[in-house]
């Protein structure tokens, strides 16, 4: 605040911080870990002193939402947690699909453009199915994060694969609607999206099946346009904090009397990985806006 009274008493005209960066977590598949990954960055980013706008596609699941709702909670009982400023978004009811994706469009953008002009970054949720939301949110992201269990199983949501010889046929539909959504924010405002493929759940032996996915994600990541990120090892710890809104990065930053937890050595590598994401991402640096 103080300088912005030295730019008003200077007579220096005072610059509009720029609107939030987007981040969109998105995949079709359900169970690939996109609100624990959510989550994640979204704490990751107020430890960091950024004000966090988060978004809440998921009308079925609202995993998000609740996981958030327990933060509060846990807030309320007198942990000092930062929190974001939250929206959950339900796809509008109307009878008539052409109005519907009207209404739904309208009350996006309206969101979007108030946390933009609140916030320093935005995390939308998405849910794991195919919806006018989803490609509608992917279409304003500057950061897509697409989780993918390290399994050929989960690989389907990017490419189809031979599973005689390990030869990608083609992209999957998901690869093409983030494909058109790429096109379709280009045509909007000449913005581009960073797509990158966060490999989670990562079994802590080393197989032929995790190394055979390393290799069949690299050429993908050539073919169609992605950059690779290191995810989360296959940890209960990762989810064993829902109930109390907490992620690994609370349990370093808090008393264990205030969280009721305390750090094991599983933490700190959990922690690790959480960090590992955040870098990789290569998220631009900010000024963080004032309250």
């Amino acid at each position: 605040m103080a300088d912005l009274a030295e730019d008003r008493a200077s007579g220096a005209p005072s610059v509009a911080p720029a609107p939030a960066h987007v981040i969109v977590v998105g995949c079709e598949k359900g169970g690939s870990g996109k609100s624990t990954t959510s989550m994640h960055l979204i704490v990751a980013l107020l430890r960091l002193g950024y004000k966090v706008g988060t978004i809440d596609l998921d009308a079925r699941q609202w995993t998000l939402t609740r996981y958030l709702s327990n933060r509060a909670t846990t807030l309320q009982s007198g942990t000092p947690l930062p929190m974001p400023r939250h929206f959950f978004l339900a796809p509008s009811e109307n009878v008539s699909r052409e109005a519907a994706m009207q209404e739904d469009r309208a009350r996006f953008e309206a969101i979007v453009g108030k946390l933009s002009r609140e916030s320093d970054y935005l995390v939308v949720d998405c849910a794991g199915t195919d919806s006018y939301l989803a490609r509608l949110a992917h279409s304003y992201a500057d950061t897509l994060v697409t989780p993918v269990n390290d399994s050929f199983i989960d690989l389907d949501v990017v490419a189809h694969v031979d599973g005689r010889t390990g030869t990608i046929l083609r992209p999957s539909v998901y690869a093409e609607m983030v494909w058109e959504q790429r096109k379709t924010r280009a045509k909007r405002d000449g913005g581009s999206i960073d797509w990158v493929v966060m490999r989670n759940r990562l079994s802590n032996i080393e197989a032929n099946n995790k190394r055979e996915m390393g290799d069949v994600l690299d050429k993908l990541a050539r073919r169609i346009g992605f950059r690779l990120a290191p995810g989360f090892s296959e940890r209960v710890i990762f989810r064993e904090l829902f109930l109390q809104g907490l992620t690994m990065l609370d349990v370093f930053e808090q008393k264990p009397r205030e969280t009721g937890a305390k750090p094991r050595m599983s933490h700190v590598a959990a922690r690790q990985e959480v960090r590992a994401l955040i870098n990789s991402l290569q998220l631009p640096e900010r000024e963080p806006r004032r309250v």
